[in-house]
C-alpha cells in the first residue's frame, strides 16, 4: 500500500512539501541525539548545548504543526482523495516529534549526573548502544524517504534487539551495586533509548504495515515469530 501511495503521489507539490518537512524532522532529531550523546556519554564540551537542543526541538514541533496543517488543508480541498496517505502522515509525524522530546530527556539525564559519565561503567551495561540507535536513525530515514521495504524490515529487526537489551539492562541495574545517582541515570538512559528505538521503528514500519497496525508492530512481530 505504501509504495502504491508513493507512486500515485510522485511529483505532486503536496507530497514534495510534506516529505521534505518530514525528512528535516528526522535529520534534526538525529542531530539532537548525537549532540546530547557527546555531552552525556563522551563528556565532550558542546558549546551552547542546551540552546541548540531546545532550538532544534522547537523547529521540529513547528514542522509537525505545519505538516498537520498541510494535511488538513489538503483533505479540506479534496476530502475523498489521498485519505489513507494523510492518515499515515498524521501518525508518523507524531512519532518524529516524540524523538525530539526523548533527546531533551537525555539532556536532562546529563544534567542530573552528579559527576561526569564513567565511560567504562556505561560500556559495561550499554556496549555502544548509542551508536546503534544513531544507525537506526539512518535506517529509518532511508526506509521511509526511499519507501524501501527491505530497509524497513531491517530497522524492525534492529529495534527488536535494542529493546530486549534495554529491558535486560534495567534488570541488571536493579541488581547492581552502583551508587543511587548512577543507577537512576543509567536506568533513565535505558528507558529513553528504548522509546527512541520504538518511535523510529513506528516510522520505518509504516512502509510495510497496514495503517490500522501502525504503532502495533510488536504484536505483528510476535505473530510472525510464531508462524
Amino acid at each position: 500500500m505504501f509504495k502504491n501511495l508513493m507512486d500515485f503521489w510522485k511529483g505532486k507539490d503536496f507530497l514534495t512539501r510534506v516529505y521534505g518537512d518530514f525528512k528535516v524532522m528526522l535529520i534534526d532529531s538525529h542531530g539532537m541525539f548525537e549532540l546530547v550523546c557527546k555531552k552525556l556519554i563522551n563528556n565532550e564540551i558542546v558549546t551552547s548545548l542546551e540552546g541548540k537542543v531546545y532550538e532544534a526541538d522547537e523547529k521540529i514541533n513547528k514542522l509537525e504543526k505545519d505538516i498537520r496543517t498541510q494535511v488538513v488543508e489538503h483533505l479540506t480541498l479534496q476530502p475523498t482523495v489521498d485519505v489513507s496517505a494523510c492518515l499515515l502522515l498524521m501518525s508518523v509525524v507524531k512519532d518524529a516529534e516524540r524523538l525530539g522530546d526523548y533527546c531533551k530527556n537525555l539532556l536532562e539525564v546529563a544534567q542530573l549526573l552528579e559527576k561526569p559519565m564513567d565511560k567504562e561503567k556505561y560500556e559495561t551495561f550499554f556496549n555502544g548502544m548509542d551508536s546503534e540507535i544513531s544507525e537506526l536513525f539512518k535506517k529509518t530515514q532511508q526506509a521511509f524517504v526511499e519507501s524501501d521495504e527491505e530497509k524497513a524490515t531491517s530497522a524492525w529487526k534492529y529495534e527488536s534487539k535494542i529493546v530486549k537489551r534495554c529491558d535486560k539492562i534495567v534488570e541488571e541495574l536493579a541488581k547492581s551495586n552502583l551508587a543511587i545517582n548512577e543507577a537512576v541515570c543509567f536506568t533513565l538512559i535505558a528507558r529513553y533509548f528504548k522509546r527512541l528505538a520504538a518511535h523510529l521503528t513506528n516510522i520505518a514500519t509504516s512502509v510495510v504495515l497496514p495503517i490500522n497496525e501502525l504503532d502495533y508492530f510488536d504484536e505483528r512481530r510476535k505473530e510472525d515469530d510464531n508462524n
